[in-house]
């Protein structure tokens, strides 16, 4: 069990920390309902990746990754999604915006100030569920635990742990609102700067880092 967590921690982190979902919840935070927008983007993006997570874990124990050996399925797909993060990573650094450039924001921010909170929780697991990035270390995180053995209990937990991790960076913006109030606008602001003007170097370098990890272990495991 503390073997599993230890393998999905970095993973989820690859998700926490990913700026794209956090400069959204950063940019409903200026809406005119401001809390109720990201409260609900931030329940819809734990709900996308807990449930991609989960049907990823249940489609692992049913292909038995231990069928052709201890860990021969689970180094397989551990390897191919390594070179599918290695290739990602070299596309984001090769198109990354110039210094002091800032790369144009997805096009559902359009409209964003009249965003509900339905909206807010649609787009939240959208982002959650449908995010490349997401579902290729989701497919890593549900080897991880498919291939460990847990029982429903200990995978359930596993799933719940990855996914709280998961959300800290989104929820980051909300706790920071909440708790300074007037005086987190300029927090939130530099914020979102930094991440804008940064993104496309941020995830060259996660995607390239978990692409090393995932390449090593499948590597060991075949």
């Amino acid at each position: 069990m503390h073997g599993v967590l230890g393998a999905l921690l970095p993973l989820a982190i690859a998700v926490t920390i990913s700026p794209i979902p956090i400069i959204a919840e950063i940019l409903l935070l200026f809406t005119k309902k401001p809390v109720a927008n990201a409260s609900a983007y931030l329940i819809g993006f734990i709900v996308g990746v807990g449930v991609v997570l989960g049907i990823l874990v249940l489609v692992a124990n049913a292909i038995d990754l231990s069928k052709s050996g201890p860990s021969k399925g689970a180094g397989t797909l551990q390897l191919v999604v390594g070179i599918v993060l290695l290739v990602a990573a070299i596309r984001r650094f090769r198109g990354r915006p110039q210094a002091g450039e800032v790369a144009p924001p997805p096009k559902w921010t359009k409209g964003i100030d009249s965003f509900t909170p339905g909206k807010s929780l649609g787009i939240g697991a959208g982002i959650g569920a449908a995010n490349p990035k997401n579902i290729a270390v989701s497919i890593a995180g549900a080897v991880a635990i498919s291939s460990a053995g847990l029982s429903t209990g200990q995978s359930i937990i596993s799933i719940v742990v990855y996914v709280v991790i998961a959300a800290l960076g989104v929820a980051a913006p909300l706790v920071v609102m909440v708790g300074l109030g007037d005086k987190a606008q300029g927090v939130l602001e530099s914020w979102k700067t930094w991440l804008g003007e940064n993104n496309a170097t941020v995830m060259a370098v996660l995607f390239l880092v978990f692409a090393v990890i995932l390449i090593g272990r499948g590597v060991a495991g075949t």
